[in-house]
């Protein structure tokens, strides 16, 4: 891969990261809210969404919308409806409604910052390839723990095992080849995990 098609894809993947780390403000909103309005503006948003897209996808741009999905789009999303957006709410609403607290936070703690520090980390430094991951690398599973930890620490404390154990499996179920479901896969099996071992 040359260093400018790198600098690109990076470029890529940090507005398709910045838009995957805002869903990081679900915990706080549900808390601030309530769980049931939390889940109304969530639907509310994937409506939105779903609706420019289709619009996009059919040769009518939404101002701000189309422009933002654009930017965020990998090769592979070239000239097809992009699903990543619908798949990251269905995720942290599938968190709310499945796990009770802390599980449901560090479900959607792993959606954000697991999912979104691995593919950073990956792009920017990742060297040593893991076998049976589809091309994900050691280095973007390191950044997916210690992306999870912090959170989950800070969530269990001072419960460090705990903490230890819920990044380190995220960090394994991020590395799973699921490519557009991944968004649906880590926050449910990761709060799933978190709930069986609180």
């Amino acid at each position: 891969m040359t260093v400018p098609s790198r600098r690109a894809e990076l470029q890529i993947e940090v507005v398709r990261k910045s838009i995957h780390l805002l869903i990081g403000f679900v915990p706080m909103v549900a808390t601030l809210i309530g769980v049931p309005p939390t889940l109304l503006l969530l639907g509310a948003g994937i409506i939105l969404y779903t609706s420019a897209e289709y619009l996009r996808y059919t040769g009518t741009r939404v101002p701000l919308i189309s422009r933002i999905t654009e930017l965020a789009s990998r090769d592979r999303d070239k000239n097809h409806f992009v699903l990543g957006p619908v798949t990251l709410g269905l995720g942290a609403m599938l968190a709310l409604m499945l796990y009770p607290e802390p599980a449901a936070s560090i479900a959607i703690y792993a959606l954000a910052f697991g999912d979104g520090m691995a593919s950073l980390f990956g792009k920017a430094f990742g060297r040593i390839k893991l076998p049976l991951t589809g091309g994900k690398s050691l280095e973007g599973s390191l950044g997916c723990f210690l992306a999870v930890f912090i959170p989950t620490y800070l969530l269990v404390e001072p419960q460090v095992s705990l903490a230890i154990v819920i990044a380190a499996f995220a960090a394994f179920i991020e590395a799973l080849p699921t490519r557009d479901f991944d968004n649906i896969v880590m926050p449910t099996v990761t709060g799933a995990f978190a709930l069986l071992v609180l």
